[in-house]
C-alpha cells in the first residue's frame, strides 16, 4: 500500500531549517546565474557588463554558501532516506548529492580562476554586488602573460564543462525527487521545505 503524500514526516526525517535555507538560497543563485549567462548575448550593450559582474558576484556567494553547507552538514548530518527506497536509489541519490556539492565548489573556483587570468582584469576591478571590492587570485594575476592566457582558456573550458555537468545532475536531482513524490507517493518534497517542525 502506498503512503499518502499528505503524510508529514516527523521532524527527524526533515532537513533542518538552516539546511533548507542554504539549499534554496543556492538554488535561487544558480537559477539567476544560468539566466544571466544564457541571456547575456541578447542584452543591450549597456547591460552586458552589469550582467557579467552580477554573475561573478552570485558565483562567489554560491562558493561561500557551499562552504557553509559543508560545515553545517558535518555538524548536523542529514536525515536518512526512507528504508523502503531500493539500495540502488539510495546510492544514486547520495552520488548525485555529492557530485552537486563538488560542482558548487568547482564552478565558482574555475570561474574565479578564469576571471583572475583575464587580460583586462586590472582595468575592471571586481565588486561583490557593487557593495565592496572583491579580490582576484593574486598568484594567477602575477603569472606571465602567455601562461596566464593558457590558464584563462583552461579555466574557461573547465567552467563550461562543469556547467553542463550541473545541468545534467540538476535534472537527475529534480527528476528523482519528483519520482519519489508523485510515483512512489512518498513525502519527499516536504523534507526540504520549512515547517513548524524545522523552526
Amino acid at each position: 500500500m502506498h503512503e499518502d503524500v499528505s503524510t508529514i514526516p516527523r521532524a527527524s526525517a526533515r532537513y533542518t531549517s538552516v539546511a533548507i535555507t542554504l539549499h534554496w538560497l543556492v538554488a535561487l543563485l544558480i537559477a539567476l546565474n544560468v539566466a544571466l549567462i544564457w541571456s547575456v548575448n541578447y542584452l543591450p550593450d549597456g547591460w552586458v557588463r552589469p550582467a557579467i559582474d552580477t554573475h561573478k558576484s552570485a558565483g562567489i556567494a554560491i562558493l561561500g554558501l557551499a562552504v557553509m553547507r559543508v560545515l553545517w552538514r558535518f555538524a548536523n548530518p542529514p536525515p536518512s532516506l526512507p528504508a523502503s527506497y531500493p539500495r540502488w536509489e539510495k546510492i544514486a541519490a547520495y552520488g548525485v548529492h555529492i557530485a552537486l556539492l563538488l560542482l558548487l565548489f568547482g564552478l565558482p573556483i574555475s570561474g574565479w580562476t578564469q576571471d583572475s587570468a583575464w587580460k583586462n582584469a586590472a582595468a575592471f576591478p571586481m565588486q561583490w554586488f557593487y557593495l565592496f571590492p572583491w579580490p582576484r587570485l593574486g598568484f594567477i594575476m602575477s603569472l606571465e602573460p602567455q601562461t596566464k592566457e593558457i590558464v584563462y582558456v583552461i579555466a574557461g573550458r573547465t567552467h563550461v564543462l562543469l556547467s553542463y555537468a550541473l545541468y545534467a545532475l540538476f535534472l537527475l536531482h529534480v527528476g528523482g525527487a519528483l519520482k519519489h513524490q508523485f510515483v512512489d507517493r512518498k513525502p519527499e518534497l516536504q523534507r526540504m521545505w520549512v515547517s513548524r517542525d524545522t523552526i
